[in-house]
């Protein structure tokens, strides 16, 4: 390996693994600008950062050739998912193989007794999700008083899954003079805000040419038909017959339709949700590893970080939701040196979102069409052709090999052997329509415009102006439609508008196009170079003006004397609107309650009647007809 500069140790078990060179990220961080500085490294999947990390925290930890003996840790890294925290204690462990180093996890799932014993028996780096270890420090059995470097793997998806809570507990636990190394596969905001939080003077390292291990991807785009969609994902891994392939889905339930789906066809297939407990995680990734089973179906949650060996195949059931997710799911396959296939499955409703997620990706796919039960069956032969049965030595199988061709002819062997090559593969799915790929997605050329006037408008993005906004108002001004509108360009205070020669004069030298904006004819054109748009902060953003309300029908205010009259006293001087006319309407009458000190008695006049009315207090509310409905 060119690159030296750690310690001996590591460098032993990276020969030992194979390593004839590092990767890019892995170089990037074993430079001497990185030495000792915290660091905030964006790089894609597949890149290394397992052993990235590693090795450039290998100085910190290692006093020789040894990791010094002791019960608190000295190194913890945080991961998103449980199986990618597994993953990392296993690529650590055998990096740290002959350091002595003693390697314990921390995960939602597990044994928490198991974890609290491994703690307490001194395990120099630990390796855990950000709720369990959080728990494991609210009960006192993780002590982080001694940590040297903390790793954050993954950083954009804890803080995607809620995670930014507990990153925050669990670092304030941690000494200030800590080495902070944080990877994420992207650097949105909210990251760089948690990388000034909780590291300092970070050395920012972009290692985003790691996406070159994608030259190792061939991207295909499948285009079908709504009905054809899960026919041509059956035919697709029948066509392949990788030896792991991942089918990604968008939710919990197409994971689960699509597995009772493909069981009963016959794939040997496992699914990964975040509704199996831990076990079932681990059962399922069991079957993958060792063969039983060859296809998993999983969400993108599910599969965060799991390294399967030999996946040749990656199907998109559902596109991904934007470019990141794209190549993330992809980047499972084609790793070190390996070859692989991700392929896009896009019913024609979807083709144009396919195509921009493709483009803002910056990865080219090649458009085909899915494949057929015909191609699956000529696959197949060819198959068996290839078979190494075919044209290997007959060897200690002679003597009965002789007998079956004695007893039932060269034919009938043939025939035998076609029948058993095919009965233990699933059927090939016919697919109802077939679908021409479309044709890729052109650049929107600019049209051309002829003999043009411009014209100044006196409002511009001061004035939350916008092209829509101002395209129909010239249009009924002018009395064009706008096919006789060209450019219209948008500035701080000004706008202008290019409108065809011949209409030009529709508009003459000066017009009011709405109360606010007046349009103008120029001389020449703008200079429309100068004075780009101005981005405002949320709180700076120019407040739009109110629309005018109309004013109450007199100076006593119309609401005011609606409540009174609810209140039931109303002046008699005080006319109220009248909905069904343009006038006031007449007073409402307000009754008096007669005092039981009056005249004539103790109770009101019409109280002894017994039976309420509706303009009496307790009675039922008056119904007021409103103006009749047309027809």
């Amino acid at each position: 390996m060119t690159e030296q500069n750690f310690p001996a140790p590591l460098q032993a078990a990276l020969a030992e693994k194979g390593y004839d060179s590092l990767t890019s990220v892995q170089t990037a961080v074993l430079t001497a600008e990185a030495q000792g500085r915290d660091v905030l490294v964006s790089a894609q999947t597949g890149s290394g950062k397992t052993v990235a990390f590693g090795l450039a925290m290998g100085a910190d930890l290692l006093e020789g050739d040894r990791l010094p003996e002791g019960d608190l840790p000295l190194a913890l890294a945080i991961a998103p998912t449980r199986e990618l925290a597994l993953q990392v204690a296993r690529e650590l462990e055998w990096l740290y193989a002959g350091t002595g180093a003693q390697i314990a996890t921390c995960v939602g799932g597990m044994d928490y007794r198991n974890e609290r014993r491994a703690l307490a028996r001194g395990a120099q780096i630990v390796v855990g999700t950000p709720g369990r270890l959080r728990d494991h420090i609210d009960r006192g059995s993780l002590d982080l008083s001694a940590l040297r470097a903390a790793v954050l793997d993954e950083a954009d998806e804890m803080l995607d899954l809620g995670f930014r809570e507990d990153l925050e507990f669990i670092l304030s636990a941690a000494p200030e003079d800590r080495r902070t190394l944080m990877f994420s596969a992207t650097v949105p905001p909210a990251i760089e805000k948690l990388a000034r939080d909780f590291q300092r003077d970070a050395l920012r390292i972009s290692a985003q040419g790691e996406a070159r291990q994608h030259g190792d991807i061939a991207y295909r785009a499948y285009s079908v038909t709504a009905r054809d969609r899960e026919p041509a994902i059956f035919n697709l891994l029948r066509i392949h017959e990788a030896q792991t392939a991942i089918v990604f889905c968008k939710t919990r339930a197409n994971v689960n339709h699509l597995l009772a789906r493909m069981s009963n066809r016959g794939f040997k297939v496992v699914a990964l949700s975040g509704e199996l407990s831990q076990q079932e995680r681990t059962h399922a990734l069991q079957a993958l590893r060792d063969g039983r089973a060859r296809v998993c179906i999983a969400t993108d949650v599910a599969a965060r970080g799991i390294d399967l060996p030999g996946l040749e195949l990656v199907i998109h059931a559902d596109l991904p939701t934007n470019p990141e997710t794209l190549l993330h799911r992809s980047g499972r396959t084609g790793r070190a040196g390996s070859k692989g296939v991700s392929a896009l499955i896009v019913p024609s409703s979807d083709y144009k979102r396919a195509q921009r997620l493709l483009q803002n990706a910056k990865v080219v796919a090649e458009w085909v069409k899915a494949p057929s039960a015909d191609d699956v069956r000529s696959r197949d032969d060819e198959r068996m052709l290839d078979h190494p049965g075919l044209t290997e030595e007959v060897g200690e199988d002679a003597p009965l090999a002789a007998q079956l061709l004695e007893r039932f002819g060269a034919e009938q062997v043939a025939s035998a052997f076609l029948k058993l090559w095919r009965e233990g593969r699933p059927a090939a799915e016919e697919l109802m329509e077939t679908q021409a790929p479309p044709a890729p997605m052109a650049p929107r050329q600019p049209r051309e415009f002829g003999p043009s006037v411009w014209f100044t408008l006196s409002v511009g993005h001061s004035g939350r102006a916008e092209a829509r906004w101002l395209l129909p108002k010239i249009c009924d001004a002018g009395g064009i439609t706008r096919d006789g509108i060209g450019a219209i360009r948008v500035k701080q205070d000004l706008s202008y508008v290019q409108i065809a020669a011949d209409q030009a004069d529709r508009f003459g030298d000066f017009i009011e196009i709405s109360p606010e904006v007046t349009m103008r004819r120029m001389q020449g054109e703008p200079d429309l170079d100068s004075a780009p748009r101005p981005r405002f902060d949320r709180d700076d953003k120019p407040a739009r003006k109110p629309a005018p309300r109309s004013k109450p029908a007199d100076d006593q205010g119309h609401k005011a004397r609606v409540k009174a009259a609810r209140g039931g006293w109303v002046p008699d001087d005080a006319p109220l609107a009248d909905p069904r006319t343009d006038g006031p309407r007449p007073p409402l009458k307000a009754w008096k309650k007669k005092s039981s000190t009056t005249e004539g008695g103790g109770k009101p006049a019409w109280a002894a009647k017994g039976k309420p009315r509706a303009d009496r207090p307790g009675g039922p509310k008056p119904h007021r007809k409103g103006p009749k409905r047309p027809g």
